[in-house]
């Protein structure tokens, strides 16, 4: 490996074999080094190989401002939720290493930001909650610095946004929706989520994908309308319920149903409604 730019004493870009820029972390590794000088292989800590040219330019000049330490933990906080999450997008390198760093740099200065949608992340995203609480240990052992558990929160969305391919501030809009259609079902049926169940879990990932498609204008087109009819007859209940929150989605976000959308709803919400009749 030879370097192609030098960014502090512990990063620096290096060409691959098609020419493509990769950044290169490890401590000491630029130090006295130059263009075109070959790399010592036991200082190399992490090579990032990410898919856009854009990303490694945008890490490369993230990895210049921050210490060693905050990236080798936010790194690791990665791999953890990559090894119980699946495939994330690599964008998450350069978003969730920049929010632990400020939250760390805020915190020292005592400066907390409170997180208002921190109730529903809990509920929501109980897996990606985990792993940002599991973040926040990581960090106050390796760095010294307690975080507060808002920031836990934080944290699971930037996972979310990373599963979703989203933007925050659309991952906080599908939280909401997915909170509104979760009341509208739980008051129109009356009856308490086992938040544990696998049938709830289902209806929670269910929502996450259909409000993002909601939100993004992405309609899912009618297909077959002699299961729209069965599924109508047989799960009345639901059936109405799932038209509550059509015309709920029509008054508040202008977007309208289709009867396929509203089938897929109605399955979703008969299960967790029969999973409720049983435990109580």
């Amino acid at each position: 490996m030879k370097i192609a730019k030098i960014l502090n004493n512990n990063v620096v870009v290096i060409l691959d074999e098609h020419g493509r820029e990769q950044v290169v972390m490890g401590r000491g590794l630029g130090f006295q080094k130059h263009i075109g000088d070959t790399l010592e292989n036991d200082k190399i800590e992490k090579v990032f190989a990410l898919k856009s040219d854009e990303l490694v330019a945008r890490l490369g000049e993230l990895l210049s401002q921050i210490p060693l330490e905050v990236m080798t933990t936010c790194d690791r906080i990665i791999e953890l939720s990559r090894q119980k999450l699946g495939k994330l997008q690599d964008s998450l390198y350069i978003t969730l290493t920049d929010h632990c760093h400020f939250a760390i740099e805020r915190q020292k200065k005592g400066v907390a930001i409170r997180n208002v949608l921190l109730w529903e992340i809990k509920r929501l995203y109980p897996k990606e909650f985990l792993l940002g609480q599991e973040a926040v240990e990581l960090i106050r052992k390796r760095l010294n610095v307690q975080l507060a558990e808002d920031e836990a929160g934080f944290i699971a969305l930037h996972l979310v946004t990373a599963q979703l391919n989203s933007e925050m501030p659309e991952v906080m809009h599908v939280t909401r929706v997915m909170q509104e259609i979760l009341q509208i079902v739980k008051y129109q049926l009356r009856f308490e989520y086992d938040e544990d169940s696998l049938s709830y879990q289902r209806f929670v990932t269910h929502l996450k994908f259909f409000a993002q498609r909601m939100l993004s204008r992405n309609v899912v087109a009618d297909d077959d309308l002699t299961l729209h009819a069965a599924v109508k007859d047989n799960y009345p209940h639901a059936w109405r319920c799932a038209e509550k929150i059509s015309r709920h989605l029509v008054s508040e976000y202008q977007r309208e149903l289709t009867t396929e959308e509203i089938m897929f709803l109605a399955i979703h919400i008969e299960r967790v409604r029969k999973e409720s009749l049983k435990a109580s």
